[in-house]
């Protein structure tokens, strides 16, 4: 299924974030390639706040340290059918772009190891899961539902906001995530 939003409908969602500066506008092949798979993509970017959570692993990561590759980041829970559901697509994208430089980071919202290691092993799932137990972090990234996606790109801007579960491992999609490598 494909969604789409507006670019103006991409920066009202995003109030606490910034604009970046037009001078370096995303390229009109990420364009065209996020067109076409449905995805809405904001041409300058938005800076996101940056953000350091504890790992499934039990090591610390700063969004900040992601920087100069494309990254995938999803807020979810275990508890969320529609997350539950879209997770098989992200473990396929996982597995066939991460050697490529695109990554995942996937941000349980107000849960724990205890609650997410068995729900991982169960879905085979082996993407970094960080953990923003407090809920602070998808607070200030303005999170009403959940699943909710940030694509961003090498520079590190946030290129495109996608609200609700889909299939990522279409051809489409996986163009467009390759066209950000």
């Amino acid at each position: 299924m494909k969604r789409t939003l507006t670019a103006a409908g991409l920066i009202l969602l995003l109030p606490l974030m910034v604009s970046a500066a037009p001078k370096d506008p995303v390229g009109p092949e990420v364009i065209r390639a996020f067109q076409a798979a449905g995805l809405p993509v904001e041409e300058n970017g938005i800076r996101p706040i940056d953000f350091e959570l504890s790992l499934l692993d039990g090591t610390r990561l700063k969004l900040a340290d992601l920087k100069g590759r494309p990254v995938f980041l999803n807020f979810w829970a275990t508890w969320c059918g529609p997350c539950r559901s879209e997770m098989p697509s992200m473990e396929a994208v996982y597995k066939r772009l991460k050697d490529r430089g695109f990554g995942i980071l996937a941000v349980n919202v107000g849960e724990d190891s205890k609650q997410v290691s068995p729900f991982m092993r169960r879905y085979g799932l082996s993407f970094p899961v960080a953990f923003d137990t407090t809920s602070q972090v998808s607070t200030r990234y303005g999170i009403q539902a959940i699943p909710t996606t940030y694509i961003i790109d090498k520079r590190g801007l946030i290129i495109s906001r996608i609200v609700g579960s889909i299939d990522w491992n279409t051809p489409e999609i996986i163009a467009a995530f390759e066209s950000l490598l």
